[in-house]
Formats: structure tokens, C-alpha cells, sequence
């Protein structure tokens, strides 16, 4: 359909969460409550890596990265979520939904390639533990790190600007609590097939290849802790990647299923609750499980608190 004869959009309105309006008040709630909690949470990880000698070790530094991400990645979309539970007129400019895009694809894709490189570097120290210092020096983590970023910054330039040149010419109704992909893409007055194909193929290069990297890092690191002739030396060995395995399951699983399932199977409501689990429960979860299932870390929050207690 052309839009040469009609007016252009410039400025989208949000759906609103629930159609019933009577729980507005309490997703408020709970929607900031988990908010709060993964920014102080993911504060908290990144102050304790940084201030802590012992935590010193590429484990930690990517934790740090990740936790940073994830501080990134909730603030993208969660607090124009916010405002839009308070207020009748749920919309965002063009322009400011192609930035949220582009910051929360970002976030998204680089998050993806941390979470493999955080895989390698548990499959570097239980499997070679003897060579892990040579094979994940600091120069190491600060290039798989960097290379996590540009990806990230290159691939949601791409899919950022061939969706918004695209054109819109109503109706600017988004099915969705934030500018995701899919739902804006049903919105363009333009055959969208390109873009569609697109999407498949850098969903199925930056997200199922870095998990199936990660997939076969476990495989590894699972046949490795089999081998061990001790039951607890097993034990000890897999809690060292086992709060990595947990995260890599909450976000890829919710990941996965929005992004990579056909067209026929897309719907709104299912992808609204979906999206929540990845861009706000699985970082609101992510400083508990690090901090819960990590003798380290509870070590290090310790010497934290007695610090300020002291001073």
C-alpha cells in the first residue's frame, strides 16, 4: 500500500498493559518494585566487583559487565512503562522510539555475546585450569568484551534504521509496553518481508549462536566435572558456573521463544508477558542468583557491610 496520499506518523501510542483497568494501579506497583530491586541489585554487583580485591578475576569482570547491561537494558524500557501506567496519553515520539529501539536492541544483542564469552571463561577454568591465565589474560576479557559491544552497536544500527525507514502512515497503535521489533513492524504501510527475513537471520546469528556456544561449553564443562573422582570436588566445581547456567536459562528461554518462533505463532499478549521476563525479571533475578548461589560474593557483600559498619 503507498503512503505517498496519506499523512505520516510521528508519534506512536502504546497499548495499554491490561485491558482491565482495575490492575493498572497494582502492575504499577509490582512493575517498579522489581524495577528498584534489579537496579539496586545490579548496583550493588558492580560496586562489590570493583571495590573487592578478591573478586579481581575475569569471572567477576564480566559480571560487572553484565550487571551494567542489565541496569542499561531495564532503564530502556521500564520507566517509559511507568510513566504510561500514570498517564491516559501512552505514546512516544518517532524519534524516541527509534532511539528506545536502538538502545534496547543494543543492550539485547551484546547481553547475548557476554553471556557466550562469560561461557568460555568457565569452560577455560574448569576444563584447562592449568592454562586459564594464559588463555584468559585481562587483554583477553577486554576484547571479547569490546567485541560483544560492537556487535551489539553494528547489528541494531542495521535493524534500527531498515525499520524506521520504513514507511508509517497510521495506525500508530503499538501492541506492546515498548518499541520492540515485531509489533512495529505489523504497523508499516509497506511490504515488510525483507525486514522480517532480517530479523530471523540476526536472531539466529546473535542469539542461537552464541547459545549453542554456550551449549557446548556446558557439554564440556559437564563431561570435565564427571570425570572428577570426588563427589564434592563435582559439587564444588559445577556452583562455580551454575549461577551462569541459571541466568543463561531465564533470558535465552524467554528470548528465544519471542524472537525465533514463526509469524503464525505471534501474539500480543504472550509476547507482552514474555518480553517482561527477559527486559525486567531475568535482571531482577540475575544479582540473587549471583549472590545467593556464590560463596564468593557473599563473602565479599560481607566485608562490605562490616567496612561501613566500622567507619
Amino acid at each position: 500500500t503507498s503512503c505517498w496520499n496519506h499523512t505520516m506518523v510521528s508519534y506512536f501510542q502504546f497499548s495499554p498493559f491490561s485491558s482491565i483497568p482495575e490492575i493498572q494501579g497494582s502492575l504499577f506497583c509490582l512493575v517498579l518494585f522489581m524495577y528498584l530491586s534489579s537496579l539496586v541489585g545490579n548496583t550493588l554487583i558492580i560496586v562489590i566487583t570493583m571495590v573487592d580485591a578478591a573478586l579481581h578475576s575475569p569471572m567477576y569482570f564480566f559480571l560487572k559487565n553484565l550487571s551494567f547491561l542489565e541496569i542499561g537494558y531495564t532503564t530502556s524500557t521500564i520507566p517509559k512503562m511507568l510513566v504510561n501506567f500514570l498517564t491516559k496519553r501512552k505514546g512516544i515520539s518517532f524519534l524516541g522510539c527509534a532511539t528506545q529501539m536502538y538502545a534496547f536492541s543494543v543492550l539485547g544483542i551484546t547481553e547475548c555475546c557476554l553471556l557466550a564469552a562469560m561461557a568460555y571463561d568457565r569452560y577455560v577454568a574448569i576444563c584447562h585450569p592449568l592454562h586459564y591465565t594464559t588463555m584468559m589474560s585481562w587483554n583477553m576479557c577486554f576484547l571479547l568484551s569490546a567485541l560483544s559491544w560492537l556487535i551489539g552497536v553494528l547489528m541494531a544500527l542495521g535493524q534500527t534504521t531498515l525499520i524506521f525507514t520504513l514507511p508509517y502512515c497510521g495506525p500508530n497503535r503499538i501492541n506492546h509496553f515498548f518499541c520492540d521489533l515485531l509489533p512495529l513492524l505489523k504497523l508499516a504501510c509497506a511490504d515488510t518481508y525483507k525486514n522480517e527475513i532480517s530479523i530471523y537471520i540476526v536472531a539466529v546469528l546473535f542469539i542461537m549462536v552464541p547459545f549453542l556456544l554456550i551449549v557446548v561449553s556446558y557439554i564440556q564443562i559437564l563431561h570435565t566435572i564427571f570425570m572428577m573422582p570426588s563427589s564434592g570436588g563435582k559439587r564444588k566445581t559445577f556452583s562455580t558456573c551454575s549461577s551462569h547456567l541459571v541466568v543463561v536459562t531465564l533470558f535465552y528461554g524467554s528470548g528465544i521463544v519471542t524472537y525465533m518462533r514463526p509469524k503464525a505463532f505471534y501474539s500480543s499478549s504472550s509476547s507482552k508477558l514474555l518480553s517482561l521476563s527477559y527486559t525486567l525479571m531475568s535482571p531482577m533475578m540475575n544479582p540473587f542468583i549471583y549472590s545467593l548461589r556464590n560463596k564468593e560474593v557473599k563473602e565479599a557483600l560481607k566485608r562490605l557491610i562490616a567496612k561501613n559498619i566500622n567507619m
